[in-house]
């Protein structure tokens, strides 16, 4: 097998994603297609960190707004992507994968602190690290998360596996028209409001000079394909 085009990649999952067709909770069985790819990544030598997003049972802004106070609201999230967290690792466990929990908000009982230095040993000892709470503030989205950890561990690359293939001109869904782009910059995503990742993420990404490769996780596999450098998807990266 060739070499993998990147040796450190981080991996964001949205919640959503891991809710399969039932859009709430989890759907064990796309879980499973995904960690079995997981587990072919770390078989082939590629140190894998995990953001997962927690939409798939609650979004701090959607669901709380206008009810509950934005930080507490925030805070619910966070812990919601916690409970993804534990519930991933469980399933890559299952398949004999050595993986660690790590959590921006404390929850000793159940997973390590967020400590950079101690993911990063992990990863070079060949474990999967799945980072959750986001970064452990309000008012920022587990897409900033996925990039701030993705810089802190020196990250080749972020996948930013989506229930979309990529990143177009318009919402796909709404317009026939819309145009996937292959490659687009940083500049153009935030010139033209596209929705790839929130303006924070983005921006952060830029200033970190991290390429962000988007694409579908309804085939799992196409994790794979973006290891051994296959053309899916869109990066997003500098001009």
């Amino acid at each position: 097998m060739d070499e993998p085009k990147y040796k450190r990649v981080l991996l964001k999952i949205s919640g959503e994603a891991l809710a399969g067709d039932k859009h709430f909770g989890l759907d064990f069985q796309v879980m499973g297609q995904v960690a079995d790819v997981i587990k072919e990544c770390v078989e082939m030598g590629v140190q894998v960190g995990i953001v997962i997003g927690g939409g798939n049972f609650w979004r701090g802004v959607k669901n709380g707004e206008g009810y509950i106070e934005r930080t507490r609201a925030d805070h619910m999230g966070m812990l919601a992507t916690a409970m993804n967290c534990m519930a991933m690792a469980d399933v890559l466990e299952q398949k004999g994968v050595d993986v660690r929990v790590q959590t921006a908000l404390e929850i000793k009982e159940v997973a390590e602190p967020y400590i950079r230095a101690r993911a990063i040993r992990h990863l070079e000892k060949g474990r999967v690290v799945i980072f959750g709470c986001g970064i452990g503030s309000p008012f920022f989205s587990t897409d900033t998360a996925a990039v701030l950890r993705a810089a802190e561990i020196g990250a080749d690359v972020i996948l930013l596996a989506k229930n979309i293939d990529g990143v177009y001109d318009c919402d796909p869904a709404k317009f026939a028209s819309a145009k996937k782009f292959d490659s687009i910059t940083y500049d153009d995503v935030l010139a033209r409001h596209l929705s790839v990742m929130d303006s924070t993420a983005t921006s952060l990404s830029m200033d970190n000079h991290i390429p962000v490769l988007v694409f579908a996780l309804k085939d799992p596999y196409n994790i794979i394909r973006v290891l051994r450098g296959e053309k899916i998807g869109t990066i997003v990266k500098e001009a």
